[in-house]
């Protein structure tokens, strides 16, 4: 997986197509990102003797493959391709400006 946390991406596909976003965490295992604002869900916490229970909205995990990185330069989403620099270190590019991510 290309992603990294503090990535800006773009939702592709389903019911937040066309939003935008900073990755929070990235769960390699799964395949999956979680990505500010996007995929909201309710989470039922039950209350204690000190606070009430609540319901709260949280950010749920997103298939990678429906998001795609953003372009920094042309902010369109892009793939994301590897190259290496000068001082021979691998690192992230973009396909569309060829610009770096790192």
């Amino acid at each position: 997986m290309n992603f990294k946390t503090g990535d800006k991406v773009v939702v592709i596909s389903g019911k937040d197509k066309g939003k935008e976003g900073k990755i929070i965490s990235v769960l390699r295992k799964e395949n999956r990102v979680v990505v500010e604002g996007i995929n909201m869900v309710k989470k039922h916490v039950k209350g204690n003797g000190q606070q009430a229970g609540s319901i709260n909205d949280i950010e749920a995990p997103i298939h990678a493959s429906n998001v795609m990185i953003k372009d920094p330069k042309t902010n369109k989403p892009t793939r994301i391709g590897h190259s290496v620099n000068k001082d021979g270190k691998k690192i992230r590019v973009t396909k569309k400006s060829n610009s770096s991510l790192d």
